[in-house]
């Protein structure tokens, strides 16, 4: 199997473990009282299976995402990050007098 394939399917079951972990969070600390309507309705677990589903596709794609981007190979100048400009200086902008302006403006 390509790496690439191995690396997604890692990520992805690491995103939807993190996913039942932050679902079981929000059951045990009973956030916006989702144990009890969880508990007392006929569509409890349909319910806790969807809002595992859908935070699961939303962490593995922030999990593929976030290991995909740590590959970037660093630079090797010694620095990495983006160059700065030692050679700052301000520029000239010529400016009229206001009363120039208010004085053409009345004419």
């Amino acid at each position: 199997m390509p790496k690439l394939v191995k690396l997604y399917i890692r990520n992805v079951i690491i995103g939807f473990a993190i996913a039942a972990a932050f679902v079981a969070m929000l059951l045990w600390f009973n956030v916006m009282n989702i144990w009890y309507l969880v508990t007392h309705s006929d569509a409890g677990i349909l319910a806790v299976f969807l809002l595992w589903f859908m935070h699961g596709i939303v962490f593995a794609g922030v999990q593929f995402a976030w290991a995909v981007m740590s590959l970037a190979e660093k630079p090797d100048n010694g620095r990495g990050g983006t160059p700065v400009a030692h050679d700052l200086q301000p520029a000239l902008v010529p400016v009229k007098d206001r009363r120039d302006r208010m004085v053409k403006g009345c004419r």
